[in-house]
């Protein structure tokens, strides 16, 4: 098991498999981009299943998420989601992704062994979308999220962030979008995590905020407590149900206590939180000729040292050196 000083027991595993991005999201990184990692610093298709295997046969992990970056730019996406689905016992298996080019592919992850997807989507109106990404691809996003319900990637959950004076009209207008097409929509609180760290706590827009907006149009209930576990998302029941909504509050209502996550970056280092400032190798270890019981020991090691939480609320805090782009979401 991944156990921590603090009890937490990691069972939900994220991977990055690239820092590359074909959108340029205004609250991540700059308009002309990040110099992404060298090819020989990634982890080759080979070493991403080794680890995840290590994770789910040697360390009790459950769940796999395979993020970004953008996972769909990696070419052997499909062939990494197929060797995923062939472990013993089967993991669920999941993408985090901004959807471009899922149209093309929904079916192909389905085949290999993907059971559900999280399409990032902040907007509804283009010009918008256009503003947030600098990219005119929102009709793509579209297309993918239609693609992955058709594909029954279910749940196909929604992720947005709202941006203070750019989008944050929108929260009923997307909820009422996402009921409509059946899709489950969770809002995301905007992190410390750009490359710029232009981040501002007063320009976030909170999770009491959002909750304010669509409560405007809808009727809300809680969500039982027990039914939430370690899910980063509050969710409650939106007109009496069965729909529900989420919000992630990572920054105003911090749930580490609760946290069951493990982390890999594209380049086989691992992070015991989305804020951590230390990583530990496992790549070289690989490289090295490391058996997997020397890989699964380094990977313990990691996380018994895992903090009690993000420190978001602590004075000293610093963002950590990597973007969001280059931990994975």
């Amino acid at each position: 098991m991944l156990v921590d000083t603090y009890g937490r027991v990691a069972t939900d595993l994220r991977v990055s498999l690239t820092d590359r991005c074909n959108l340029r999201c205004t609250y991540c990184m700059p308009e002309e981009g990040l110099q992404w990692l060298a090819k020989p610093e990634l982890l080759t298709d080979e070493e991403v299943g080794r680890l995840v295997r290590i994770a789910v046969a040697d360390l009790g992990v459950r769940e796999v998420r395979f993020t970004g970056g953008e996972p769909l730019l990696r070419p052997g996406l499909v062939g990494i989601v197929a060797a995923c689905a062939a472990l013993e016992p089967r993991p669920r298996i999941s993408l985090t992704t901004n959807g471009i080019g899922l149209a093309r592919t929904a079916d192909a992850l389905r085949d290999a062994g993907l059971d559900r997807v999280n399409v990032s989507l902040d907007t509804l109106r283009p010009d918008v979308f256009h503003t947030l990404t600098r990219r005119r691809r929102h009709h793509d996003v579209l297309a993918g999220l239609e693609a992955a319900r058709a594909a029954g990637l279910a749940p196909v959950k929604v992720n947005a962030v709202l941006m203070r004076g750019v989008n944050d009209d929108e929260a009923p207008d997307l909820l009422a979008w996402a009921l409509d097409n059946d899709y489950e929509l969770r809002f995301i609180e905007q992190m410390p995590l750009d490359a710029q760290h232009g981040w501002q706590r007063s320009d976030m827009v909170t999770a009491d905020e959002i909750l304010r907006s669509l409560a405007t149009r809808f009727s809300l209930t809680p969500e039982k407590e027990d039914e939430r576990g370690s899910a980063p998302a509050e969710r409650w029941i939106v007109d009496g149900g069965p729909a529900r909504v989420g919000v992630i509050a990572s920054v105003t209502r911090p749930f580490c206590r609760a946290c069951d996550r493990t982390r890999l970056t594209a380049d086989g280092q691992v992070r015991t939180c989305l804020f951590a400032r230390e990583e530990s190798d496992l790549r070289g270890a690989l490289r090295s000729g490391a058996p997997d019981e020397e890989v699964a020991r380094l990977w313990r090691a990691a996380m018994w040292g895992k903090k009690a939480g993000s420190g978001l609320d602590d004075p000293s805090f610093l963002q950590p050196d990597r973007p969001m782009s280059a931990i994975g979401g």
